[in-house]
């Protein structure tokens, strides 16, 4: 009697097994960062909005209004949050490849991978305090509504993209000069300080906010804020944001296949 016939493996096409390999990147990802837990993750969603409401809190105890004339919360809120989602993304791609350079080794693998695992996560995480944000407003008695919505969205997807373009370039940075994650993050500080975070930066005098003009986080920021605010007084140079982005997230790619590739 002759054995049954053995089942034939299911094939996979190579989409379903990049996905797997995503899939994976992000899950290994978020359990070497967040602890392996749920209450890890949370804390690191949670982490920007307990930024933001510090901020606030430090400007409701010195008695300081904002200057956009709403709410103190809603004045940080539209600064904080598309400079915190750039400067996270560009900063935890660098760190992507220093915790998985040993997943190098398998073929299956590859720098990109790694790179859009990373950047996935960032976004959802991103998005998910943005959201957690926005309900802690309506549950205040804030209404987050821009008066262009879709300007604000734009704003933050700008931001976002910023951050993917910048993250890529130091992810090949740091391969040449491993020292850099260090230098970055004294230059983010910078750039968080001088973005008009705690201050409307078209108040300043002119020859400052004429070098604080060439930082597109400041005219993202302005951006934003000015879709709550149409009489805010700023003018946002759409081509210079839009080329930082997609001309940063061009170089990347670029660094990627010339840069990371030959390394690794």
């Amino acid at each position: 009697m002759l054995p049954p016939a053995a089942e034939k493996p299911i094939q996979q096409s190579q989409f379903e097994v990049y996905a797997n390999v995503i899939r994976a990147l992000m899950l290994r990802d978020m359990r070497t960062r967040f602890g392996g837990s749920y209450w890890g993750y949370v804390v690191v969603v949670l982490w920007p909005v307990a930024h933001i409401f510090l901020v606030v809190g430090i400007m409701v105890f010195r008695g300081m209004a904002s200057p956009m004339g709403n709410e103190p919360i809603l004045f940080v809120a539209t600064g904080a949050v598309p400079a915190l989602v750039f400067q996270y993304t560009s900063r935890e791609a660098m760190k992507a490849m220093l915790a998985n350079r040993p997943l190098m080794y398998y073929p299956q693998v590859k720098a990109f991978d790694v790179m859009a695992a990373r950047f996935i996560v960032e976004t959802v995480k991103g998005f998910q305090g943005l959201l957690i944000i926005i309900s802690i407003l309506i549950a205040l008695g804030i209404d987050p509504t821009p008066e262009d919505p879709a300007m604000a969205i734009s704003g933050y997807l700008i931001a976002l993209l910023l951050g993917l373009g910048m993250g890529a370039i130091n992810m090949g940075i740091m391969q040449l000069f491993p020292g850099w994650l260090w230098g970055y993050i004294v230059i983010t500080i910078l750039i968080y300080m001088t973005s008009g975070i705690f201050f409307l930066p078209h108040l300043m005098p002119d020859e400052i906010y004429g070098i604080l003009k060439w930082s597109p986080i400041v005219q993202i920021i302005e951006m934003v804020r000015l879709s709550y605010n149409s009489q805010l007084g700023v003018s946002v140079d759409y081509n210079y944001i839009l080329g930082w982005g997609f001309g940063s997230a061009a170089l990347g790619l670029t660094m990627e296949r010339f840069v990371l590739r030959r390394y690794l």
